[in-house]
């Protein structure tokens, strides 16, 4: 039996976290990871490493990314704190956790920057989060500009170097099973690997295992039927096991358990779930500069509702809605160039070409007719205003059902391109009530003792959609905050 005074179950961006902040403090810690060290990572290695948090613009973040001559001709706008805070309320419709949400917002900026100081590397996210203008610099948009230097591979490389320099123990291929109660207080875990199983004792326990997106069955019976049939983008370790465990210990619920983060997924790919090599690259996020339709070729989400940072977690369950979980993005000669090369030019990518929009929807398997009456309707409908502008909300509207509210233009130049997708699940939303230092609490708000969680085990902070990157500062802060105490 192995004794320390800090067990982190989980290895990904928020267990690492918590550990570098538990050690940093001088507390022996131990990090329990369920996969072997070559499949580690959590969800968080199958991410691009986008970081959501707050700044005052270009100046201040070159603090801290690493150096690049693009800095010169670009444009980042500052990104306050109050700004941060209504955005979480605004994709969550208010149920977003306040004092959560609160801290998040406030810790965000300083929290990259201890991170960097332990050697992790940021850079700002151009293919992803800017275009050109026609000045020829580059514009961020989205509130969303900071990234890990090599996605999320480079980010659970950079946390295991930092760890291995403070002295945390991390042992692979060790799944933690359940929790060890003694007169109230969690003080270690029961565990099972390749050899065997047994104990491992703490005087404090974190959970960083993740939500339960990886089990078909809890994706039935809390997000409802059909998402079961959902694809799973990252690690296929997130069961839940340690989540229920620590209700079966008297813990409550947190946060919206009905819903989730998912997005359009590559549907054709042979191997579309928890793909190590792919990665983020199977994820469709260029919706936004065409049209997306069902295999009835109608049309079903308002692609230019927002940007894409604001939409995308939420209309992978639209797509699972649709007949065979399935729909197509649709683009023209002129569109197709502006998406992004790491997601549509990918190994092995799903797509079908076509000259004229009758071929394309035949080769596609969309119906004909339905293809092409939604075309004409959309195109017909666009607005004479504004110009396009991917940069910023331009407000150029087709005015069809569902409307588009941005970034309307016409699809009717050919080669014509339709990439199928279907969704793909990442991470649930509902997860273990804490408080803002992650201190798992029961339903009468007591304090567990010895238990904290963070990371997606934590629930409170997001409900039906979630602004991007805003998963990884989350993982980082309250991963932080639990190292801090426990």
């Amino acid at each position: 039996m192995i004794k320390s005074d800090v067990l982190v179950v989980g290895g990904g961006n928020a267990g690492f976290a918590a550990a570098l902040a538990a050690a940093e403090r001088g507390r022996k810690v131990v990090l329990l990871e369920k996969a072997e060290e070559a499949s580690s990572g959590g969800n968080s290695f199958y991410t691009a490493g986008a970081t959501r948090i707050s700044h005052n613009g270009l100046e201040e973040l070159i603090d801290f990314v690493e150096p690049d001559e693009r800095h010169a001709v670009s444009e980042v706008p500052a990104y306050a704190a109050h700004e941060y805070l209504a955005d979480l309320r605004k994709v969550s419709d208010g149920r977003n956790d306040p004092e959560l949400s609160g801290v998040l917002v406030n810790e965000s900026n300083p929290t990259l920057r201890w991170l960097q100081g332990m050697g992790l590397k940021y850079r700002l996210m151009y293919e992803r989060q800017a275009y050109r203008t026609e000045e020829g610099g580059y514009l961020f948009w989205g509130g969303l500009h900071v990234g890990n230097v090599g996605g999320g591979k480079g980010l659970m490389a950079d946390h295991r170097a930092a760890a291995k320099r403070l002295g945390v123990e991390v042992i692979y291929g060790c799944a933690a099973t359940g929790l060890i109660l003694e007169e109230n207080r969690v003080c270690g875990v029961r565990y099972r690997t390749s050899s065997g199983e047994g104990e491992f004792r703490a005087e404090s326990v974190i959970l960083a295992s993740g939500g339960f997106e990886a089990a078909p069955g809890l994706r039935r019976q809390y997000l409802g039927e059909g998402w079961q049939n959902a694809k799973v983008r990252g690690t296929p370790g997130n069961t839940g096991e340690m989540i229920v465990a620590a209700l079966d210990a008297g813990a409550a619920k947190g946060g919206d358990w009905s819903s989730c983060h998912s997005v359009a997924w590559d549907a054709w790919h042979p191997e579309n779930e928890s793909n190590l090599e792919l990665t983020n690259q199977l994820t469709r996020g260029g919706y936004p500069l065409g049209i997306v339709v069902n295999n009835e070729g109608k049309r079903f989400v308002d692609e230019g509702a927002d940007y894409r940072n604001y939409t995308y977690a939420r209309y992978g369950r639209d797509i699972l809605a649709q007949p065979g979980s399935a729909a197509f993005q649709i683009f023209d000669a002129s569109s197709r160039p502006m998406l992004r090369t790491e997601e549509y030019d990918m190994p092995g990518v799903s797509v079908v070409t076509a000259p004229t929009l009758a071929e394309l929807a035949e080769k596609a398997g969309i119906s004909v007719t339905g293809l092409e009456e939604t075309v004409r309707d959309f195109n017909e409908s666009i607005s004479e205003g504004p110009a396009f502008n991917p940069n910023v909300k331009d407000g150029r509207r087709a005015d069809t059902q569902p409307p588009k509210s941005n970034w309307a233009r016409s699809i009717s130049t050919g080669p014509f391109y339709a990439f199928p997708v279907t969704c793909g699940i990442t991470f649930t939303f509902g997860g273990l009530k804490t408080d803002t230092w992650g201190r798992v609490l029961t339903e009468s708000a007591e304090p567990i003792g010895g238990l904290y969680a963070c990371g997606e085990a934590l629930g409170g902070l997001f409900s039906g959609n979630y602004p991007g990157g805003s998963g990884l500062a989350a993982g980082a802060v309250f991963g932080r905050r639990a190292g801090c105490v426990a």
